[in-house]
């Protein structure tokens, strides 16, 4: 009988660490499909990948894990560059990626 109870909690802490890897994922993606949205360029293969898992303290002090993905874009259909983003739970921490393009105002002397 209490191999029946571990097997279970074993069970239910790995449903655990699945849906909020899926979770992670989730949000990765909409963060990566919005970015690319909002400089205007290409999400290619519409996913994202991960490629990182730390255990890392969280601004509560607590211990979580911290999810690193990765996605691709390009320009012009062309080209293909890695964005990467790291997640702390449903927070994005980092993100490297394409940028809507700005100018600086100059003045002519």
């Amino acid at each position: 009988m209490p191999s029946l109870i571990l097997l279970m909690i074993a069970g239910a802490a790995l449903f655990a660490y699945w849906n909020a890897a899926r979770a992670a994922a989730e949000r990765a993606e909409q963060l990566g499909r919005n970015a690319c949205a909002a400089a205007d360029v290409l999400w290619l293969d519409q996913t994202v990948h991960a490629s990182g898992l730390r255990l890392r303290r969280g601004e509560d002090g607590r211990l979580g894990f911290e999810r690193s993905f990765r996605f691709e874009y390009s320009y012009d259909g062309l080209d293909r560059h890695i964005g990467k983003l790291v997640l702390r739970g449903e927070k994005l921490v980092s993100f490297v990626g394409p940028a809507r393009p700005s100018a600086a105002p100059f003045e002519l002397h």
